[in-house]
């Protein structure tokens, strides 16, 4: 899964098995990437 460091902008990949900091700078928050599908809801 793809996630972007707050703080240095760079991608992040995780492992299954490693922590919650970004490789590059160390920061600890990450921000899930969004697809960019767009999504139809139907009202009823």
């Amino acid at each position: 899964m793809s996630y972007k460091c707050s703080r240095c902008k760079r991608d992040v990949q995780l492992d299954e098995y490693g922590g919650v900091r970004c490789p590059y700078c160390g920061h600890r928050v990450l921000l899930k990437e969004r697809s960019r599908d767009v999504k139809e809801v139907g009202v009823r």
